[in-house]
């Protein structure tokens, strides 16, 4: 079990798991080296202890948690967390408002659009979604560089423009067009997901990734898919139609079933 633990901690470069990804909850591990971070808690206490564990890994191997926004599927286990490990919340003070129910004021890290932690650098990209002041990262750590964007309506030009020519991407790819508003939902939760402060489709999103993946790319995550209005073949058609799928790996993140052990 040591062996094990120490070949997974000790790592050259940076990768990724993703725990769950879905509207029922988010949950994302990034490991650099020594520096291991959460991205959102939308997950139980336990759930992600057992996940851990069974990746010969524990709560003090992470420096804290990084939260995109106050929705619960992002935030759910996150009083939990705090309440029985030593991990900080960082997030920008804007953010405290939605968020001061999980956690004590003492364990939230305050961050500016860029700030360090330990060796790895991260730069904020701020998102268009209806939640006070929600973001997304980007994430830098021995070369090597990683966006996470999910629950936005759209992706501003001038974060855009910061996103190119990164070594991975995890984005969200929520909905198919044509599913959503045929579907079941009610024409303002319709509304709600197609507007500048929703979700990105599968469409949208393969056309800001034909725009700024690099050759350097080599995994692209698709992220945050609805159950009701996507599915993992249209999300991935709309990358075949950008003809994403010959210049790096798509991979489906899953609401029921973590990812492998992603090197960026």
């Amino acid at each position: 079990m040591e062996e094990e633990r120490l070949t997974l901690c000790n790592f050259i470069k940076m990768k990724i798991k993703t725990i769950q990804s879905g509207s029922k909850g988010n949950c994302t591990l990034i490991l650099c080296d020594n520096t291991n971070l959460i991205i959102d808690m939308g997950i139980s206490y336990l759930t992600l202890k057992r996940s851990l564990e069974e990746n010969s890994l524990s709560f003090e191997d992470f420096k804290g948690v990084l939260i995109t926004h106050c929705h619960k599927d992002h935030t759910k286990g996150l009083a939990s967390l705090i309440k029985k490990t030593n991990l900080n919340v960082f997030i920008p003070e804007e953010m405290y408002e939605s968020l001061k129910e999980y956690i004590p004021y003492p364990k939230c890290t305050f961050i500016s659009d860029e700030f360090n932690i330990n060796d790895v650098k991260i730069e904020l990209i701020h998102t268009s979604h209806d939640a006070p002041s929600s973001v997304g990262f980007i994430i830098n750590h021995n070369n090597k560089s990683l966006v996470y964007v999910t629950d936005t309506g759209y992706i501003n030009r001038k974060y855009l423009n910061r996103m190119v020519g990164k070594d991975a991407y995890i984005i969200e790819s929520n909905h198919d067009e044509i599913m959503l508003m045929d579907g079941p939902y009610p024409r303002f939760l319709k509304e709600r997901v197609i507007s500048d402060r929703g979700h990105l489709s599968n469409k949208t999103t393969a056309k800001y990734l034909k725009k700024i993946i690099g050759n350097n790319t080599k995994n692209i995550i698709l992220a945050h898919l609805s159950e009701k209005n996507n599915t993992e073949a249209l999300a991935i058609k709309a990358m075949q139609d950008e003809e994403l799928d010959k210049k790096a790996n798509i991979i489906i993140a899953k609401q029921n079933e973590e990812s492998a052990l992603i090197e960026v």
